[in-house]
């Protein structure tokens, strides 16, 4: 056992319940089980997610460390970096360990540092995947994500490049990203979509509330990014006090939250400390009393 915050216990690989991604609905059919906390890649590039960040043998030990403690699902993108990020984790994991879910995106574009573009041509997506492919050492992408609907294409040719993809045996899954609910159902009308990952944390969810529940109904996994709302819910009363009373961080409440909050739900905090990731991971062990549920708003 090591010990992790704040006076809460993890056992390595003791991470949290599974979800199940994947014809959720049938008795038998292609599925992945992972754990229920994830890592998110994003935050190992350098400043603006672009390049590398000055401690490269960092990343790469987060990375590793990440799969030491139990997460089995790694969410990056083409566009982190760009590159970047898709190119530490075949270099920190690979030959990847059995069960390991990676799952990447393309449909963006990056001009420089904080820079960010849609590009949704279905020419280039195919592009992209091939190359993410090839960084990430993978004959074959679990679950590949378009990064964003772009308008300036129809959302059928997206979606529809995609499942090329996926009848060519290149990529196992079709998730979608920062997709509004009438945009999930109309994908979902095209193809089997496995999961949705849209902004979604305890200061800030009431936008995709309805996209959560709906992932919930349908059995779709909910990958919620800025779970931790780029560290904004620190000053937040009703975090602080349950915090307090489990002698944890105000983060480690938010992530439980976000477990509590749905069982569709695959949190994906990232993190170049160590000590965060420990944290993070540890934050899957806490869980909530009648009284914390009602201050947290959960029922």
């Amino acid at each position: 056992m090591i010990s992790v915050g704040a006076g809460i216990s993890l056992a390595m690989t003791d991470v949290a319940e599974t979800i199940t991604i994947g014809a959720l609905r049938q008795a038998q059919g292609d599925k992945v089980v992972v754990n229920r906390m994830g890592f998110g890649g994003m935050r190992l590039c350098g400043p603006g997610i672009w390049g590398w960040p000055e401690d490269r043998e960092n990343a790469l030990r987060v990375l590793r460390r990440a799969v030491e403690l139990g997460v089995n699902f790694i969410d990056t993108a083409d566009s982190y970096g760009p590159e970047v990020n898709e190119e530490q984790i075949a270099q920190a994991l690979y030959p990847y360990p059995d069960g390991l879910v990676i799952a990447t995106k393309g449909g963006l574009t990056r001009g420089g540092p904080g820079k960010w573009e849609r590009d949704g041509r279905p020419e280039r997506l195919k592009k992209c995947c091939e190359a993410s492919l090839r960084r990430l050492k993978l004959d074959r992408i679990d679950i590949y994500q378009l990064h964003a609907p772009d308008e300036k294409y129809p959302l059928e040719d997206m979606i529809g490049a995609l499942v090329e993809l996926r009848d060519e045996g290149k990529i196992r899954f079709i998730g979608v990203s920062n997709f509004a609910l009438e945009q999930v159902q109309r994908a979902r009308e095209m193809t089997e979509i496995v999961s949705v990952q849209n902004p979604y944390n305890y200061a800030e969810r009431r936008d995709n509330d309805d996209v959560l529940d709906y992932c919930e109904r349908e059995g779709l996994a909910f990958l919620p990014y800025f779970p931790l709302g780029a560290g904004d819910i620190s000053d937040n009363a009703d975090l602080e006090a349950v915090a307090k009373k489990h002698d944890a961080t105000v983060f480690q409440i938010a992530l439980a939250w976000l477990l509590h909050r749905s069982k569709a739900t695959l949190p994906i905090p990232g993190t170049q400390s160590l000590q965060h990731l420990e944290e993070n991971v540890a934050a899957a062990r806490i869980t909530f009393d009648k009284d914390d549920l009602t201050r947290l708003a959960l029922r």
